[in-house]
């Protein structure tokens, strides 16, 4: 398995979506002023997932370096003046494309967080780093699910919350909702 960030041009890309939204004359839609995500192109991704597969032994989840964040606010900006346009805001009135500030989505983070699991060794490759996650031995595991589906067919909550629990380290129901 590979983890990495957003891939520009990619179908859910942001890069898109904010171009459509410049041709359609704005706003360009940003959820949060702080909201930060990682950024690789086509080639990179589809490179860094082959090299990642040629070295798997089988089992291991592979994180690739996306290196520095970028704050989605400044990428609107950004893509506003790469258009000859200009930002409208309050120290600019008469700006041609407004940036809209819309609120984060239930579930929605501020911050990307590729790695799951703690200290990622490196790999021959410099830029693919190996995750060290906790997983349940499959027996283990399909009790797990099978109790799951018991729980989601008969619709206890309560029971859901409690294999989650067991199965999801750092699991905190409620907390997304």
């Amino acid at each position: 398995m590979v983890r990495f960030g957003n891939v520009l041009g990619s179908s859910g890309s942001v890069v898109p979506l904010f171009r459509r939204q410049l041709q359609a004359g704005g706003p360009l839609t940003v959820t949060h002023a702080d909201v930060t995500r990682y950024f690789m192109t086509i080639p990179e991704a589809a490179q860094l997932v082959l090299q990642a597969g040629a070295m798997a032994q089988g089992g291991e989840v592979f994180v690739l370096d996306m290196g520095e964040p970028v704050r989605i606010l400044d990428l609107a900006h950004r893509m506003v003046e790469l258009s000859g346009l200009t930002v409208r805001d309050a120290a600019n009135p008469q700006g041609d494309i407004e940036i809209a500030i819309t609120g984060l989505r239930p579930g929605e983070k501020l911050y990307e967080e590729l790695l799951i699991g703690d200290n990622p060794t490196p790999t021959g490759h410099p830029r693919i780093m190996k995750a060290h996650e906790d997983c349940l031995p499959w027996p283990e595991l399909q009790v797990q699910l099978e109790r799951l589906l018991r729980a989601a067919e008969s619709g206890d909550e309560t029971a859901i919350r409690a294999v989650l629990r067991a199965c999801v380290h750092g699991f905190q129901p409620g907390a997304a909702q």
